[in-house]
């Protein structure tokens, strides 16, 4: 099954070399390019990709507010945010508007493609040197911690999510079977109202659960 891939960047050039990364892959098929976060909204009710690789600042519409339309028109389209960190402050902003994760846009064509497969088969992808330093940085600005309606094991269980814990590590941190910790996981998203992962993650700091 091909995975179909939309690009949305304001750089030609980006857009280009993101297309033709994706279609050199097996198994990935770029499906159109949007030079704004418009046309990739447009081009994403037209086409239906199954991943939208999407830049943050853009004329017309911005990546975020283009990810907030996607995701409420088209849930199950995953879109990953390529960004330059340092000069993108809204992305904390694009995954709460629904994006399923984001990496650096120097992050080796083998990593990119590697992420679309991970994002593709549904699940989160954050970039690990920068994830407590993305968060943190946002979260400082939002009102006073969210009160979480769950169990005292799901909090132990988000609060590992949080400090980047795999599901085995969780699962030999608390002495509990993969299983058992996937339906804690799978209550989570639920409870929350999260698509991903990385939304517990959100959801985790904003509670104040990690330091």
């Amino acid at each position: 099954m091909t995975t179909r891939v939309l690009v949305a960047d304001d750089e030609a050039l980006i857009r280009g070399s993101f297309r033709l990364l994706v279609d050199s892959a097996p198994g990935l098929s770029a499906v159109g390019e949007a030079a704004t976060g418009m046309e990739a909204v447009e081009i994403s009710r037209r086409e239906r990709p199954d991943v939208v690789l999407m830049d943050v600042r853009m004329p017309v519409m911005d990546g975020i507010e283009a990810t907030r339309h996607i995701c409420a028109e088209q849930p199950q389209v995953r879109i990953l945010i390529v960004t330059t960190f340092d000069l993108d402050e809204y992305v904390y902003g694009a995954l709460r508007a629904g994006a399923a994760g984001f990496l650096l846009k120097d992050t080796p064509p083998s990593d990119l493609l590697k992420a679309v497969e991970v994002i593709a088969r549904g699940d989160a992808l954050l970039a690990p040197a920068v994830t407590q330093r993305l968060i943190e940085r946002y979260v400082a600005h939002v009102p006073p911690p969210r009160r979480l309606h769950i169990t005292e094991r799901e909090r132990e269980v988000l609060t590992l999510i949080a400090r980047g814990l795999s599901n085995h590590e969780i699962g030999a941190a608390l002495h509990l079977s993969l299983g058992t910790v996937k339906t804690h996981v799978s209550h989570l998203l639920t409870k929350l109202g999260a698509r991903t992962r990385v939304h517990l993650v959100i959801a985790a700091y904003e509670a104040g659960l990690v330091p």
